[in-house]
C-alpha cells in the first residue's frame, strides 16, 4: 500500500513570483526510503512541507492513504506522520524521556494525562532510537547525535506510518551521521515508510532505495542512486565538476578541484 503521494504538485509562497516547486511526483511505501537532494534553493524542504500538509499546493496534491491530506485535520495527521525538523529549540531542560513523551499527545483528548499504553509507547520509541539508556538526562547536557535520536523518539512515540525528516544529519560529525542515516534505514526496514531531504548526496546513496533529484523546484531525476547519479548530471545541477567512484556497490560523490592557472599566465 502507498501511504503518501504527491501528484505534479507545485508550491508558491504569498508574494513570490516564481514557484518553489514545480510539478513534482513521488510516492512512498512502507518499508522504502527515499532522499530528497538537491542543491540550495532547490525546493526540496518547500516538497517536504508540502508532504507534510502544512503548506497547500497551488497545483496538484498530496495524498495519504488514498486521502486529500488537507482534509485530515492536524491530529490526525500527527497520528500517521513524524516529523523531524532541521532545526528545533526547547524553552526548557526537560527530560528526553518528557520530550519524546511530548509524541504521544496527538494520541490524547485534550488535557488528559498520559496513561499505561503511552508510557509502553514512550519506552518503545526510546527502545528502538537507541536512548533509552538516557532517559533521565536533560536535553541541554545532550550530544547534537544524541539529540537527533531523541527528536526521532519522538517522532516514532506517535506511532506513526510515515517518517519525514528535514536535514537530520546537518552539524553532525561523520560518526554521528552513520549512526543516524543507520537508524532510519533500520526503522524503514521495520516497516515506516519514510522520506529524508539531506545535502548528503554519499548517504543517501549508501542507504536509500529511491533518490530525488530537485533543482530550481523540479524534479531533474528520480530513481535507484545508481541511476540518478550521473557525473554530468550532477555537475550541471551543482555547477561544479564531479566524479563517482563506488564502495560498497553504491555510487560515492567526489568534488574536483578546480585546475588553477600557472605563474604568469594570460
Amino acid at each position: 500500500m502507498t501511504a503518501l503521494v504527491a501528484r505534479d504538485v507545485s508550491v508558491r509562497y504569498p508574494g513570490a513570483g516564481a514557484l518553489a516547486v514545480e510539478g513534482v511526483s513521488l510516492a512512498v511505501v512502507p518499508g522504502r526510503l527515499v532522499a530528497v537532494v538537491g542543491p540550495n534553493g532547490g525546493g526540496k524542504t518547500s516538497l517536504l512541507r508540502a508532504l507534510l500538509g502544512a503548506i497547500e499546493p497551488e497545483r496538484g496534491q498530496v495524498l495519504l492513504e488514498d486521502r486529500p491530506i488537507r482534509t485530515w485535520p492536524a491530529r490526525d495527521r500527527a497520528r500517521e506522520i513524524g516529523f523531524v525538523a532541521q532545526r528545533e529549540e526547547y524553552p526548557f531542560a526537560w527530560r528526553v524521556a518528557e520530550v519524546v513523551g511530548f509524541g504521544r499527545y496527538a494520541r490524547l483528548p485534550a488535557l488528559a494525562a498520559l496513561g499505561a499504553a503511552d508510557h509502553a509507547a514512550i519506552d518503545r520509541a526510546l527502545e528502538r532510537a537507541d536512548v533509552r539508556a538516557f532517559r533521565d538526562r536533560r536535553i541541554d547536557t545532550l550530544s547534537g547525535g544524541e539529540w537527533q535520536r531523541v527528536r526521532i523518539a519522538r517522532a516514532l512515540a506517535q506511532e506513526p506510518k510515515v517518517l519525514l525528516l528535514d536535514e537530520p544529519t546537518a552539524a553532525l560529525d561523520i560518526g554521528h551521521e552513520m549512526e543516524i542515516f543507520e537508524l532510519i534505514r533500520q526503522l524503514t526496514d521495520d516497516g515506516l515508510a519514510s522520506v529524508v531531504v539531506t545535502h548528503d548526496l554519499n548517504l543517501a546513496a549508501r542507504f536509500a532505495d529511491t533518490m530525488v533529484l530537485m533543482a530550481r523546484g523540479r524534479t531533474v531525476a528520480e530513481g535507484p542512486p545508481a541511476t540518478v547519479l550521473e557525473p554530468r548530471r550532477l555537475s550541471g545541477v551543482f555547477g561544479w565538476p564531479l566524479e563517482l567512484a563506488p564502495i560498497d556497490g553504491s555510487p560515492q560523490v567526489v568534488a574536483l578541484r578546480q585546475p588553477r592557472a600557472a605563474p604568469g599566465g594570460s
